[in-house]
């Protein structure tokens, strides 16, 4: 699809969220405005994320579609399984491979958008508010089987696809229908009630909204349905109000958009790096600004050509950058001796 600026803005705002989110978790213990901010990012970054996954999915379902798909998110995910354990293991965590398929960290995402892809070959042929219906109803059924965990994703798998399946069947003008006037009202008075009711009951757990655990681990065997189907309400609720603020301009950074699974797969390193060094602390408001600038400065890096020219082959499986890179030289050289 051609790219468009607006998706391409929101995308580099969840990414930022996603590294800084990372990056603030392990100061939300004992902190009530940390946990507030960091759940707050929760409630939305993720289902928005994976919205938009699925807006760009509209031509899944061909075989070689599939085979193309194996290639771009099982072979990097296969890699970087490998890689992050001996990562891990060289930064002192004294992690083991517990399982090619028991995702590490973040990689989770690759495995379930793979997933999310083949379930859309069937729920494609459903009417889409029926297909919706029942993607909730699966969403919220997996929670009360305590073995549908992190093994193969496959509680994210279920609990997060009805946000892909509803990207795949909005259209950019149902978007754009949430970026009126009315809605960014509305939206701020929602964005800014969700902080304050999170930051007036930080018992809530944020677990509720990384949709690996099930109800029983969560603490509410009975009554996790229905709590999930609020999670859902809030969730989509958050989602549009973000987006309604996402400007539509093209900025000079806008084009990092489109680099946003560099980012994802690449940006471990430095977090668990941080984490592992205890480099950080947040003692006040000027502490979280610095983390800002780091989330920032590491998307920014990772979207830069030289990471992307260095690690294509991994993350894409395919050398065309860095055939560029080496032409180029080949031809400086030959313009030099001429």
């Amino acid at each position: 699809m051609k790219r468009d600026a607006f998706f391409d803005n929101a995308k580099l705002v969840l990414i930022f969220l996603v590294v800084f989110g990372h990056i603030i978790q392990p100061f939300t213990d004992g902190s009530r405005p940390m946990y507030t901010l960091y759940t707050w990012i929760y409630t939305f970054h993720m289902p928005a994320f994976i919205f938009l996954s699925g807006f760009f999915a509209k031509g899944s379902g061909e075989k070689d579609y599939i085979l193309k798909l194996a290639k771009k998110l099982i072979l990097p995910y296969i890699i970087f399984q490998l890689v992050y354990t001996g990562y891990y293991f060289f930064i002192g965590k004294g992690a083991t491979l517990s399982g090619i398929f028991y995702p590490h960290w973040s990689l989770w995402f690759l495995f379930s958008l793979f997933c999310w892809h083949i379930l859309l070959y069937w729920f494609k042929k459903i009417p889409p508010f029926l297909g919706v219906a029942i993607a909730v109803q699966i969403g919220i059924l997996v929670g009360y089987f305590n073995d549908i965990g992190h093994h193969f994703s496959l509680s994210r798998t279920f609990v997060f696809f009805p946000f892909f399946l509803v990207g795949y069947w909005l259209t950019k003008e149902h978007v754009q229908k949430w970026r009126t006037r009315r809605v960014k009202e509305i939206s701020l008075v929602l964005m800014t009630v969700i902080a304050a009711v999170i930051a007036l009951f930080p018992e809530f757990s944020s677990g509720w909204l990384l949709g690996s655990k099930s109800y029983t681990a969560l603490g509410s065997p009975e009554m996790g349905g229905v709590f999930r189907l609020g999670i859902y309400v809030l969730a989509a609720a958050m989602s549009i109000s973000v987006f309604a603020w996402i400007p539509n301009k093209e900025y000079r950074l806008t084009y990092l958009g489109g680099r946003t699974l560099y980012v994802y797969l690449l940006h471990g390193f430095f977090i668990q790096f941080f984490r592992q060094a205890e480099w950080f602390k947040v003692d006040h408001v000027f502490d979280l600004t610095g983390l800002a600038i780091v989330a920032a400065v590491i998307v920014y890096l990772l979207s830069s050509n030289m990471i992307r020219t260095l690690t294509q082959p991994f993350i894409e499986g395919r050398a065309q950058l860095l055939k560029k890179w080496w032409y180029r030289i080949i031809n400086r050289e030959s313009s030099y001796q001429s």
